[in-house]
């Protein structure tokens, strides 16, 4: 019987997920240099999920990374956003775990399938089944944000709220962090491609949590330009009381 969409994306995260663990552990008992790791790891992911798309969903267009331009995507129904290696930086730092792999199908103007996997930690999220929502029960709400920079939008929201802040690194990761638990809010206002956030909201979205631009207005992908501003996640009680620290 024929993959469906959403089992499509879960293997290809976790079948590169593999992959990459592998090849980071080798290049690194290797010796390899850092530069050499994150540019090996970009390509095998990107080689890998190119493949498996080509040979398993043919006449669907792709958006990745780390892929040329496919034209088709203009005037598609069906395609597919991809990050082969989210969290570059980290993949190239031994020992740290916050960087993910994204599959996303974007499909007549909404997500069909996602599938986020962090393969450090041997997990992974799917559009279907949509993980969980965990129950919340600290005091005070949890933000989680950029290991290098604090994005103005965070800082509004971390005082409007009275938040505790963290810091992680790859988009997907941070989402998911959000996801299991971990944290209750990802803002993100210092801009992204389109493939750093697709998969991440598809999941959020399905397991009930709040995901858009930072105005509230809808997330849309497969856009002609892959830029896209802002972003960001939370459970779905704290949207308002996180637009409100935003806009006032």
């Amino acid at each position: 019987m024929p993959e469906t969409d959403a089992e499509l994306a879960t293997r290809l995260a976790v079948q590169a997920g593999e992959l990459l663990v592998q090849l980071r552990a080798e290049m690194f008992a290797a010796g390899a240099s850092i530069w050499d790791v994150r540019d090996s790891g970009d390509a095998a992911a990107q080689d890998f999920i190119a493949g498996e798309l080509n040979t398993h969903r043919p006449d669907d267009a792709v958006l990745s990374e780390e892929g040329v331009e496919d034209p088709r995507r203009y005037n598609a129904d069906r395609v597919w956003i991809i990050d082969p290696l989210d969290g570059t930086r980290e993949f190239g730092e031994q020992g740290r775990s916050d960087w993910a792999v994204h599959i996303a199908l974007w499909e007549d103007q909404t997500f069909g399938a996602a599938a986020v996997s962090l393969p450090a930690v041997d997990m992974v999220f799917s559009t279907d089944p949509a993980p969980p929502m965990p129950v919340l029960d600290r005091d005070r709400p949890r933000l989680i944000t950029s290991r290098h920079r604090a994005p103005y939008a965070a800082v509004l929201v971390a005082e409007g709220l009275g938040c505790d802040a963290v810091r992680l690194g790859s988009a997907g990761a941070k989402a998911m962090a959000v996801v299991i638990g971990e944290a209750d809010i990802y803002v993100h206002d210092g801009g992204m491609y389109q493939w750093d956030s697709a998969a991440p909201a598809a999941v959020a979205m399905a397991a009930g949590f709040h995901a858009s631009r930072l105005d509230g207005s809808p997330l849309i992908y497969n856009d002609r330009d892959a830029w896209l501003p802002d972003f960001f996640v939370c459970r779905p009680e704290l949207t308002e009381g996180v637009l409100k620290a935003m806009w006032g």
